[in-house]
């Protein structure tokens, strides 16, 4: 069992510690998806993950999967690519249309997380210039790559990406890796995929002093 948090009191998350080992991470349930909650948690290093028809599950994994800019991998088929690339890559330009399309239904997945409400909670972040999207165009101006994330300070939370091309979604990460805003791109959960590109699977304490270090507000 895990702790029920309130909704209709002050934000309060227990102690990352207290995250289950299975499921890897489940910390609590309940509260809201309001701004305040959301920001509260991800400056835990807490973020929200559940299904429709599902209490809000609140999440906070150990390993804990993290991009630092300067291990970023681009490999010789990638680098190949970017020599003939004509990609244009924008940024805060289309977060809804990001958002839903990383919700849009996968080969082999049978629904998703992104809600509607999960939509409507980012996209008030996103207002409010805590949460952002990168998007990824082909020359005749078709949306076909992106990703978004919550920032704050100089950590960058990866929420999810897509990609309607090859590379697509890759380019929208290298926008963020370059930028040179954030320290410490945290990627949630580990894959094949994110340790190729360089991330790293890390302890909670020392996801957790980078967080105290980076996820400080300018």
């Amino acid at each position: 069992m895990v702790p029920w948090l309130d909704p209709q009191l002050p934000v309060s998350f227990p102690d990352t510690h207290n995250a289950l080992d299975d499921p890897n991470g489940l910390l609590a349930a309940g509260g809201q998806l309001s701004s305040e909650w959301l920001l509260a948690a991800y400056r835990r290093g807490i973020f929200p993950w559940f299904n429709e028809g599902e209490p809000i599950l609140w999440w906070t994994p150990a390993p804990r999967t993290v991009l630092l800019p300067e291990h970023f991998r681009t490999n010789r088929s990638f680098k190949r690519f970017l020599k003939a690339c004509d990609y244009s890559i924008t940024r805060n330009e289309r977060f809804a249309d990001v958002m839903q399309a990383c919700a849009d239904p996968r080969p082999g997945q049978p629904g998703t997380w992104i809600s509607l409400p999960m939509i409507h909670a980012y996209s008030e972040l996103h207002r409010q210039g805590y949460a952002h999207s990168w998007e990824c165009w082909d020359r005749d101006g078709l949306l076909i790559g992106g990703l978004y994330g919550v920032a704050l300070g100089r950590a960058f939370f990866g929420e999810s990406m897509f990609s309607r091309a090859d590379y697509a979604s890759r380019l929208c990460l290298k926008q963020v890796v370059e930028s040179g805003e954030y320290a410490m791109i945290d990627c949630q959960m580990s894959s094949d995929h994110l340790l190729r590109l360089g991330a790293q699977d890390v302890s909670r304490e020392q996801f957790e002093q980078w967080l105290d270090a980076y996820a400080a507000e300018r």
